[in-house]
């Protein structure tokens, strides 16, 4: 490591961790990285850019511990049982290592942890174990002796993009209804308040903030997937029958309508202290583009959405 002040990041090779390496990076820290095969492709790519490569693994605390040995900063994300069956991880679990990681952080005399939470987090049992798993991690941390902040993303800008919302058949199925707002961020801009937040930890300890860089209706929806993709493009909520026979989605469309999954962030303010952050179109428009032409170019199938 070299004289920089130093930050651990895990989940580097995701997204909300290799958006918080990258943006730490850019700003000067020297970043370390848990990666569990640093032969990777995403890991080999972090190490070209000169971010340190720790092998490590949740399920392995002694190699966390390691790897904080003389940080100044740890960003801690974990997966959760709401990123699908590949991940194989329990709420459970989930809550398991995100107290570790406060508990190791602690022990290791970090002087400022910042957790990735999710904007439902916080504001009530909601009966989805990958939200309320997360209001647990928070509440352990606050109990802790450390300094810590604490940020609660709004649904990622990335996540619209997933295949089976209908873009290769002119239409997109969502949770809001047409005329109702839902916040949105880009991973990247996640990356850009989080490494402000490492950059400047005093003003920052102590505080629970919801980040979001965008606030878009169903019917925004409708407008700016059509320009982007230079097609019409017409949204629907996804269909009564499927958030019945869905009760994940059902249960995701009901907190939307509650308020808790809509997002609460002041982009205002965000903006104003952090900064520009993306909105839906210049999203699409950047980073966001490859990921647009793939989901309109997906082969059709036979799963209907509405």
């Amino acid at each position: 490591m070299s004289d920089a002040r130093s930050a651990l990041v895990l989940g580097a090779t995701g997204q909300q961790g290799g958006a918080v390496a990258r943006a730490l990076n850019t700003k000067g820290w020297a970043v370390r990285a848990l990666v569990r095969d640093p032969q990777g492709d995403k890991a080999k790519a972090l190490a070209a850019q000169s971010i340190e490569l720790r092998q490590g693994d949740l399920g392995d605390p002694s190699s966390i511990q390691a790897a904080m040995s003389g940080v100044d900063a740890v960003f801690s994300v974990q997966p959760s049982s709401g990123q699908g069956s590949a991940y194989g991880v329990s709420d459970e679990q989930e809550v398991l290592w995100g107290t570790m990681v406060a508990d190791l952080a602690k022990a290791s005399g970090v002087g400022h942890l910042v957790y990735s939470s999710v904007g439902a987090a916080g504001k009530g049992v909601t009966g989805m174990g990958h939200f309320d798993s997360k209001t647990e991690i928070e509440e352990y941390i606050r109990r802790l002796d450390i300094c810590y902040t604490i940020v609660r993303p709004s649904s990622f800008m990335e996540m619209l993009m997933l295949p089976g919302m209908g873009l290769n058949q002119g239409e997109f199925n969502f949770l809001m209804r047409p005329d109702q707002a839902m916040q949105v961020i880009a991973v990247d801009d996640i990356g850009k308040i989080v490494a402000a937040i490492v950059d400047a930890p005093a003003a920052h300890a102590g505080r629970t903030l919801e980040i979001a860089g965008d606030e878009v209706t169903g019917l925004d929806l409708q407008d700016v997937l059509s320009g982007a993709a230079e097609r019409p493009i017409t949204y629907h909520r996804f269909h009564e029958r499927l958030l019945t026979e869905n009760r994940f989605l059902g249960r995701l469309a009901e907190l939307v309508d509650d308020g808790r999954c809509a997002g609460s962030a002041d982009i205002k303010a965000l903006r104003q202290e952090f900064g520009d952050l993306m909105a839906l179109d210049t999203w699409l428009e950047g980073p966001g583009r490859p990921l647009l032409q793939h989901a309109l170019q997906a082969p059709v199938t036979a799963v209907a959405l509405r």
